[in-house]
């Protein structure tokens, strides 16, 4: 399911633009003069981003977000807004390890869309290094034990309301997570998507489980996205954590390093809970995470639409795990 995947949402821009943004950042003496000084990273799925070497040798990483006339889902619009919204929550509340942003535009005048500029972190991959078998066993777990810490860190942040960081949020997370997978929901409605199920029943899913979300009454600083991949190793020590677009105010327990608990396909989480410093989850806390898996398995199976995937692994993985979760919520009749 991690494999590269061509994504319409990517906003790649010609040398002669990337050498304008160049100069806008960090001035005209910085501007590349030889060919070859942008590459593409390419395992990301919805921005694009480049590792831009400038004149004076120095790395950075661009990040571009998609082109103003592509839909996304509605979760996705303004999204990098509220990275950078995050990423300046990350640096004043915690020592959570995050690249420094060095320039954002988000006038739009270059490109159709907002960018910015942040540090070139000179390390590998935690997740894709480890899929790779290049890590011992030790490393990986104790890796995981303090990505598990990093996040409970960003938890600690505590915002102004559930939702958006950016706001406007609802007062409660029952009404926050309800919208957000209305939202999703409408979003599939919208391009037809077949998810397997009919959209009421994943309406019912919630109805009848809801009252569970209630229990969360602090608005706490979710990261969200925070998989192995989006975090980067040296030395065996994470040192960085990247991708912050999707973060929110809500429950930690929506944090990706609590997915295994309930599809063992996302990998055993036992290393990123020691290193959270959680055990065993109470029935309500299980009944709560099995929505947020619920929700991120619709996501997965409608996203790939809005990507415009026409390879269909990720579809049919989102497919394979909505299949798994439906039944732990009563539901067993599947709508073909």
């Amino acid at each position: 399911m991690e494999a590269v995947t061509e994504s319409i949402t990517k906003n790649r821009q010609s040398p002669q633009t990337l050498r304008a943004m160049i100069e806008r950042a960090y001035g005209i003496a910085q501007v590349p003069e030889r060919e070859g000084f942008a590459e593409e990273i390419t395992h990301g799925w919805f921005n694009v981003a480049y590792r831009i070497r400038l004149r004076d040798g120095q790395q950075t990483v661009l990040k571009i977000a998609p082109p103003a006339d592509v839909a996304v889902l509605t979760r996705e619009h303004d999204m990098m807004r509220n990275e950078l919204a995050a990423m300046s929550l990350v640096r004043t509340h915690t020592k959570v390890p995050i690249p420094r942003v060095d320039y954002a535009d988000i006038s739009r005048e270059l490109v159709d869309a907002d960018y910015f500029f942040m540090e070139y972190v000179d390390a590998d991959n935690f997740g894709i290094t480890t899929s790779q078998g290049r890590l011992p066993d030790e490393v990986v777990a104790a890796a995981g034990r303090q990505l598990g810490a990093l996040n409970r860190e960003l938890n600690s942040i505590v915002g102004p309301h559930f939702g958006p960081l950016t706001g406007p949020g609802p007062a409660t997370w029952r009404a926050a997570f309800s919208q957000l997978i209305e939202d999703t929901l409408r979003d599939g409605a919208r391009a037809n998507v077949d998810i397997g199920w009919s959209y009421d029943e994943i309406r019912a899913v919630l109805a009848e489980n809801a009252h569970v979300l209630d229990e969360v009454t602090k608005p706490r600083f979710v990261e969200l996205d925070l998989w192995t991949k989006n975090s980067m190793i040296r030395d065996g020590r994470i040192v960085a954590i990247l991708d912050h677009e999707r973060a929110l105010y809500g429950d930690p327990l929506m944090e990706a390093g609590f997915t295994g608990i309930d599809l063992p396909a996302f990998g055993d989480p036992t290393d990123f809970m020691r290193g959270y410093g959680i055990g065993e989850l109470s029935p309500s806390q299980r009944v709560r995470r099995r929505l947020y898996s619920l929700h991120l398995a619709v996501i997965m199976i409608i996203e790939t639409t809005y990507r415009g995937h026409q390879d269909t692994a990720t579809y049919d993985f989102g497919r394979a795990q909505l299949d798994l979760l439906m039944p732990q919520f009563g539901h067993g009749r599947v709508t073909r």
